[in-house]
């Protein structure tokens, strides 16, 4: 039998930076306008994350007002020690709702037997109420969020009555080795990009096998089980 397996949830931050990974390279980090893929997925993976399944993210809600704060950063420099003055853009007062299910991550032939469904959608909706099994952040780790159960489209956006605003070509996400979709994506890490479109407030993303991809470089497969030791190294061949 088959079970439903949406989770609805709100999560919410003083700031996020959502940021395409090209721009990450230097000193400078400058936020999209909206939430990337990637970065709601790692929301769900800090709510509740197993390698049997693999979340995917159906929408996202932006219900406050879309605005940008620039702050001077004086990071690290870990090559030659000291720190430096950098400017982020960061987004401010961020409340988003989201949507998501899960799969099967049929790259784990291992973990077959645990693939119960309902199993994994409860304790995922037990984490949602709770919080999050690990801390929760918006795009990166300086930017910390909270997590609350809420139903999707309750509440008003300030989108509510904006028919549509498009964000152009974005970073989707990555896709790494154990979450390949098709032959291309195996054995690889794959970026993915897409057309961001908001509706009404509403972002529909399209799933990972739709996007625009392309390969960065050969990645492995660690495999996960009982009788092996996951925090040794472990060779493996590309799949």
């Amino acid at each position: 039998m088959q079970h439903e397996n949406i989770v609805e949830f709100e999560v919410s931050g003083d700031y996020a930076l959502f940021s395409d990974p090209i721009t990450r390279v230097g000193g400078e980090k400058f936020t999209y306008q909206v939430p990337t893929y990637e970065a709601m997925k790692g929301v769900l993976q800090s709510i509740y994350w197993k390698p049997t399944i693999i979340w995917i993210v159906d929408s996202v809600r932006v219900m406050n007002q879309i605005q940008t704060e620039t702050k001077g950063i004086r990071p690290i420099k870990y090559s030659e020690g000291g720190n430096d003055l950098s400017y982020y853009t960061y987004l401010k007062d961020c409340r988003y709702q989201v949507r998501a299910h899960f799969i099967w991550n049929e790259n784990r032939p291992e973990l077959a037997g645990d693939r119960n469904e309902n199993k994994h959608h409860n304790i995922a909706k037990r984490m949602i109420e709770r919080g999050g099994r690990r801390d929760v952040f918006l795009g990166t780790r300086e930017c910390q969020a909270y997590v609350a159960p809420c139903r999707f489209g309750d509440g008003e956006s300030f989108y509510d009555d904006t028919p549509q605003l498009d964000f152009g070509m974005m970073y989707h996400g990555i896709t790494y080795a154990d979450e390949a979709y098709s032959d291309e994506t195996k054995g690889k890490m794959t970026v993915r990009l897409w057309r961001a479109v908001m509706k009404n407030g509403v972002i529909d993303f399209i799933p990972p096998n739709e996007c625009i991809h392309r390969p960065v470089r050969e990645m492995y497969i660690k495999p996960f089980g009982e009788e092996l030791n996951n925090f040794a190294p472990v060779e493996s061949e590309v799949i």
